[in-house]
């Protein structure tokens, strides 16, 4: 109960925060970022490993820059998070644009289901919410719970305020198949750490051994659901615009992991452009491959 009790006086406090002009919460993150960075030493040894092996050719000095400028975005990150339970549409579609989405709806008025994969680059988190405003069709995204209730039931209001429908990993499965009647997108972040598995898929991602989540790719193999990848851009502090790619119109015809490792091209391509976007806190190396 008393945790409880402190969750619902954090989410009080955020959304205080969130009535805040964004430019004054952009202060704070400029505060935040010398705590984070400077003070509590957030992760520090984690990114700083995730970098050094994904950048092997690159001198210290170089590093250490991407380093600092990950944790003055990820500062910036959170203060964009907090504005989410109070951020307008109309703001929305001004920080953040899509191009090319007219090839999802190609494929909705054909009677299509798609499937879209995205990563944790850029503010993946508005993305979600500012796609809903644009799209018509049903559209659920696949996510995964947090340990802590409150906030996890706060963060599927958020996410869901503009007609998302959140649906965690373990239903995914059972909500595509009473989706089949329906046209509908399915949103996954393809980034994200698997489960440790023998099965799972391994392949060179950012210089390292990875494990991948082929969910995606076995949904659409198994549905013929054509897979667009969206290709994040910051344009500047607090702009975005994404690229919704084809990665592949039938996947039942293509060979295995062909649509896995074109997600993961295209991603690898951001990372090495802007690394200091994608969530290098992120433990996404933290399983090994098991040697024979």
């Amino acid at each position: 109960m008393i945790k409880k009790g402190f969750s619902y006086i954090g989410i009080f406090f955020l959304y205080c925060l969130a009535i805040l002009p964004t430019p004054l919460l952009y202060l704070f993150s400029k505060l935040s970022y010398y705590l984070l960075y400077y003070v509590v030493g957030y992760r520090r040894s984690v990114v700083r490993e995730n970098l050094l092996l994904s950048f092997p050719e690159k001198k210290t000095e170089e590093i250490e820059l991407i380093e600092k400028q990950f944790f003055r975005f990820l500062s910036d990150l959170i203060f964009e998070i907090v504005k989410m339970p109070l951020i307008s549409k109309k703001e929305l579609k001004k920080r953040y644009v899509f191009h090319n989405l007219d090839l999802l709806e190609d494929c909705f008025k054909k009677g299509r289901s798609v499937i879209v994969c995205s990563a944790h680059y850029g503010n993946w988190e508005w993305g979600m919410i500012a796609l809903s405003i644009h799209l018509s069709e049903t559209k659920f995204v696949i996510y995964k719970p947090l340990h802590n209730t409150v906030f996890d039931n706060w963060f599927l209001k958020i996410r869901s305020r503009f007609g998302n429908t959140l649906i965690s990993m373990r239903q995914t499965l059972r909500s595509l198949a009473d989706s089949k009647k329906i046209t509908s997108a399915f949103f996954f972040a393809s980034d994200q750490v698997p489960l440790k598995e023998p099965s799972n898929y391994w392949m060179t991602f950012m210089n390292q051994a990875t494990p991948v989540y082929m969910g995606p790719e076995k949904i659409a193999r198994q549905t013929n659901r054509p897979v667009f990848y969206f290709k994040t851009t910051v344009v500047k502090r607090g702009y975005y615009e994404v690229d919704c790619i084809p990665v592949c119109m039938e996947p039942k015809d293509s060979p295995e992991y062909e649509i896995t490792e074109n997600q993961f091209k295209l991603l690898t391509e951001s990372i090495v452009a802007e690394p200091q976007y994608w969530l290098w806190s992120h433990k996404r190396w933290k399983h090994q491959p098991e040697i024979a």
